[in-house]
């Protein structure tokens, strides 16, 4: 496996500086409110039976008044796949399961059933191959036009500012990945999904990663935007339940099929921070 070691280092340092501005602004939202939320932040460290430099993350966790539970981790990992699982990931098999990851997550659940719900994680991986993957969509249980255009606004000219092929492409994979096959429907209004920007020299390299970190400034510029908007519009028992019995179908998703939750179960990932995605309440009809 190529030495993508300072690569990965230089990743995860800039995911580790996204998370403490990502952070800061939630809090500051949340003092606007008149709340004195603040997040709290707990380490971990993944074990592997004879890895003696595993890796391991952060999870940091807010309940407060706007974001009745949002969490924002970053983990940094390095070992081996499972043998049933390794041939699934992109350049690793039985023979070389190595590998390391290193990414931001983010999963923001609202008390206003006016502000959106909203998830974004961006990665870097590396196996005998090396690439970025990540996105965000938006997750309102009452949609607003205007939210859902500014959303992919701020997506597409991350995309547009690298490759005019990029918002179509990544728009596209991110509705048919959103989307509950059991119930039909998509999980919301969707944003962008990509995969396997694949580091095949130094400069295929800088070029994913300043995408990478344009898609985490997009989403720090437009995101608390959307809350600030929506934070203050009264609601009725009524909303409230739709809110609760949209998360039922947030929840469905996350267990049965996403993919970065298979990914953390499947290589020793901290359990809570894995999980930390589910809504703190929902209901099911």
């Amino acid at each position: 496996m190529t030495d993508w070691t300072p690569m990965t280092a230089r990743a995860k340092t800039w995911f580790e500086s996204l998370r403490d501005r990502i952070c800061a602004e939630f809090e500051k939202i949340e003092a606007e409110a008149g709340s004195p939320a603040r997040f709290d932040y707990l380490s971990w460290n993944r074990e592997e039976e004879g890895n003696a430099n595993p890796g391991g993350g952060t999870r940091g966790l807010m309940k407060g008044q706007v974001f009745e539970k949002v969490g924002v981790n970053v983990s940094t990992v390095h070992g081996r796949f499972a043998p049933g699982f390794a041939a699934s990931i992109n350049g690793a098999s039985e023979e070389d399961p190595g590998f390391t990851a290193t990414g931001i997550s983010l999963v923001a659940h609202m008390a206003n059933p006016h502000v959106p719900a909203v998830h974004m994680n961006t990665r870097f991986l590396t196996t005998t191959k090396a690439w970025f993957g990540g996105g965000g969509d938006l997750n309102p249980p009452i949609p607003y036009a205007e939210d859902t255009e500014e959303f992919h606004a701020a997506f597409k000219a991350a995309c547009d500012a690298h490759d005019a092929d990029y918002y179509p492409r990544f728009k596209a994979w991110a509705d048919d990945y959103f989307f509950i096959p059991h119930r039909g429907v998509h999980r919301g209004v969707g944003g962008i999904f990509y995969d396997h920007l694949e580091c095949t020299d130094d400069a295929a390299f800088e070029g994913n990663f300043a995408f990478t970190r344009d898609v985490g400034e997009a989403f720090l510029a437009v995101f608390p935007r959307l809350v600030r908007r929506r934070m203050g519009l009264p609601f009725t028992p009524d909303e409230k339940d739709q809110q609760l019995e949209w998360r039922g179908r947030y929840a469905e998703f996350n267990l049965v099929y996403d993919r970065g939750t298979l990914f953390g179960l499947k290589t020793g990932g901290n359990i809570d921070a894995i999980l930390m995605s589910l809504p703190p309440e929902a209901k099911w009809s």
